[in-house]
């Protein structure tokens, strides 16, 4: 470690001002003795996150180490330690009380560190990329140390903000026009942060994050042996989104094909990839943990934009987006979908500890006849059978609260519902 380096970096942080940023709506919490981790996709912004964070506090009694930075390179966590207890001391004049550590994963035994932390009283927050610092490998090596955060590229309502479209009276039509214009583009190109600010060309960048996501965070970090095979599956899950899909399906996908593989590989690679932390599967509802927990699941895209130069679903990528907005919530109810033997299907089911609370369909038909023949009857049905009195249609532009065999639908369109404007 080079002192004058590190003392420079720590001078330059004290001095500068953090720019503007897009407000991000996930708030973190401290609780004493326990290191907060922001966990999410690349390109998420999860250092911004952590800049706005810092913003909150004196910055003489914070220190920010990013450790993608030349001075700190390479450093080890007993150099690390040295610089946050001392150094950082000799040159602002003050201790920390807080200490955010950036691309955490770049310092060997990051864990020692961060524990070490906060056994003298520091409190910890801690990013890194999703190819070293993941949510299971966080949980194990930092178990009751530790409180997780998911960051998720910009919602609806932080896309318009970053726009500079938000504050719009919703009771002009205009307005509802301009907001569904801006939805629309949403829905497709998603919310990367670096997509959305115009920093780059969009096709270009989306194209860049799938790759370097299947590269680094798959292949590379998984240690994918067959390329081929690894690439195939990352494809099928990915054309496969907002539905329901089985291992089953991508070995028999992978056959037709003519592609070589080995079905163990298959398994691995499937379970794996969950940990890129693009892909979410979601649980079929049963009362069977065995049927919770097994196959066959429906997967969704931590961002729109990574089904971009698929071929264009409304539908699929409006109910992907409301799957998105559950997982940011931070709602205190496990999400399912719902399938019964008949073949009906329920896009949502919430549950806490009281049992179903709600029932979501999401659709993009918006005549009135259609809805009905389409969703309702399969949300009824599934509301007797599950006992829950609170039925939700998330539409395109479709209002209204209908009664229906002594059951209550509220129909909503999907901009309202993701700004949270209940009718």
């Amino acid at each position: 470690m080079d002192n004058s380096l590190v003392k420079d970096y720590i001078s330059h942080y004290l001095e500068i001002k953090i720019p503007p940023l897009v407000h991000r709506e996930l708030k973190l919490k401290e609780m004493h003795g326990k290191a907060t981790a922001i966990i999410g996709p690349r390109r998420a912004g999860k250092t911004s996150l952590m800049l706005q964070e810092i913003s909150k506090y004196d910055r003489f009694e914070t220190l920010y180490l990013d450790f993608e930075d030349i001075a700190l390179k390479g450093i080890s966590a007993t150099d690390t330690l040295r610089v946050i207890t001392e150094i950082f001391t000799e040159v602002s004049g003050k201790e920390a009380k807080r200490v955010f550590l950036d691309e955490i994963q770049n310092v060997n035994d990051w864990q020692s560190l961060i524990r070490t932390l906060l056994d003298r009283g520091y409190s910890v927050y801690a990013t890194g990329s999703t190819s070293k610092l993941l949510a299971r490998e966080v949980a194990t090596q930092l178990r009751g140390r530790s409180i997780s955060f998911i960051l998720l590229p910009f919602s609806f309502s932080e896309y318009i903000n970053a726009l500079g479209e938000s504050g719009m009276n919703v009771n002009s039509m205009a307005n509802v026009g301009r907001l569904k214009n801006l939805l629309n583009k949403y829905l497709e190109s998603g919310g990367f942060p670096e997509v959305v600010l115009g920093k780059g060309d969009k096709d270009r960048l989306l194209t860049e994050y799938r790759e370097l996501i299947f590269f680094k965070d798959f292949v590379e970090r998984q240690k994918a042996k067959s390329i081929e095979v690894a690439r195939y599956i990352f494809n099928f899950i990915t054309q496969g989104f907002a539905s329901e899909m089985s291992i089953r399906k991508a070995i028999n996908s992978l056959k037709s094909d003519g592609v070589p593989f080995g079905r163990n590989t298959a398994y691995d690679y499937v379970e794996k990839l969950q940990d890129t932390m693009i892909f979410f599967f979601l649980d079929r509802y049963s009362t069977k943990i065995s049927i919770r927990s097994g196959w066959p699941k429906k997967v969704y895209l931590a961002d729109n934009g990574l089904s971009w130069r698929l071929p264009y679903d409304k539908g699929r990528l409006m109910e992907n987006l409301v799957f998105l907005q559950l997982k940011r919530l931070e709602i205190s109810s496990d999400i399912f979908y719902y399938r019964d033997i008949s073949g009906e299907e329920v896009d949502f089911v919430l549950r806490d500890s009281h049992g179903i609370k709600e029932l979501l369909q999401v659709t993009y038909v918006s005549n009135e006849k259609e809805l009905k023949k389409r969703e309702v009857e399969s949300l009824l049905n599934a509301g007797r059978k599950l006992k829950c009195v609170k039925l939700t249609v998330i539409t395109w532009d479709y209002e209204k609260v209908v009664h229906v065999s002594g059951k209550t639908i509220h129909f909503i369109p999907l901009w309202k519902w993701l700004l949270n404007l209940q009718i």
